[in-house]
């Protein structure tokens, strides 16, 4: 089972997957859980406070583990599923603080309270040691995208539109290069949420009543960021400064020039791949913004697809993918390489819960096939 929040920060999802840690995915129910508010807000105002942020933040720590485990229970008594039949539960937390290049990143979840909750065995903490080894520590998805692709042609790109945007490049020799793009969703809804007081702007109807300010959207593309190579990473709160750019603007042409924003630094990815991908297939949140799917089609001038066109469900990935990573994290195999974080060298990551006074057997060490690159 896997088990996260974004940095959207609407809901805490849960999947459950039957894998072998490789290229063998069979995908199962799925389903998302809201945040308790109290929980919520503080964890909204830790993360637009860097400062605070840094801090020792044992209490929220323990809520917002708590809400994991309950969205757990919840998503265990939905589909009648036993727990005993739940091999191991990946529990990626919730990130508030991500600076790399300050080897720093924290996602709160206390992994061993979480484990005695739910008397399951948890794997969490899963990007610490990429940062520590220098990696970027994000995306950490392209390994399992790799296995959702296979068989797929290639060139392919597959994009993850959450509150930060990334891609997985499958190149057709074999290659995965991996980063983020840039905002998705999470400046148009911050945006939203100040002017209008609600969550999003659904298919991007207020975005399509509004002009883009060109002037503004080019001050936001000179952002050095787009100019750093792959791979690279994201703090949800980088484009501060975009907000800023908006300020002076209705909220129509505000919503409108943020789209317009997401939808140019998703094509700026292009200048980091080899060749350019001939379809690309979109999860998260993004995918049912339908002004946002049209324009970006439009830009690229080629096939931009949810990723329900191939049998996914674009709403459970991230979930997915930390159940996926909680399995290699056991078998000891990478969860991050090269060219996908930075890493000097193919990671394995993850910090082991086990439930207590369970008696587990030995966990199988056949040999692990790597989905990623060698």
């Amino acid at each position: 089972m896997g088990v996260i929040s974004g940095t959207s920060m609407d809901g805490i999802d849960v999947a459950l997957i039957r894998s072998d840690g490789a290229n063998e995915v069979e995908t199962g129910p799925a389903a998302t859980f809201p945040y308790p508010e109290p929980a919520a807000a503080a964890l909204r105002a830790v993360v637009a406070d860097p400062g605070e942020a840094e801090k020792p933040q044992a209490e929220l720590e323990r809520a917002v583990t708590d809400a994991h485990v309950a969205a757990v229970e919840a998503f265990l008594d939905r589909f009648g599923i036993v727990r005993e039949s739940v091999a191991l539960v990946g529990m990626h937390g919730q990130t508030t603080l991500h600076r790399p290049r300050a080897r720093l990143t924290r996602q709160l979840c206390d992994g061993e309270r979480a484990a005695a909750a739910l008397r399951i065995d948890v794997v969490c903490d899963f990007r610490s040691a990429d940062v520590a080894a220098g990696g970027e520590g994000a995306p950490f998805a392209p390994v399992y995208h790799a296995a959702m692709a296979a068989g797929l042609e290639r060139p392919l790109m597959i994009l993850n539109w959450g509150g930060v945007g990334n891609v997985t490049y499958l190149g057709a020799k074999g290659e995965i290069i991996a980063f983020d793009t840039g905002p998705a969703n999470a400046l148009i809804d911050d945006f939203l949420l100040r002017r209008r007081g609600i969550a999003l702007d659904e298919n991007g109807a207020l975005a399509g009543e509004g002009r883009v300010d060109a002037q503004a959207l080019e001050a936001m593309m000179r952002d050095p960021y787009f100019g750093r190579p792959a791979p690279k990473s994201l703090d949800r709160n980088h484009f501060a400064r975009a907000a800023d750019l908006v300020e002076g603007l209705s909220d129509a042409d505000g919503a409108a020039t943020l789209s317009a924003f997401t939808v140019e630094a998703t094509a700026a990815a292009l200048r980091r791949v080899p060749e350019a991908p001939r379809r690309w297939l979109v999860g998260g949140g993004g995918r049912r913004n339908r002004l946002l799917m049209h324009r970006l089609g439009e830009r690229l001038g080629v096939r931009v697809e949810p990723v329900e066109s191939i049998g996914f469900d674009g709403d459970a990935i991230e979930a997915q993918c930390f159940a996926y990573l909680g399995l290699r994290s056991r078998q000891g195999a990478p969860l991050s390489f090269p060219t996908t974080t930075g890493v000097p060298q193919p990671m394995t990551g993850g910090r082991y819960w086990p439930a207590p006074k369970k008696e587990r057997a030995p966990l199988a060490r056949g040999p692990v096939r790597s989905v990623g690159p060698s």
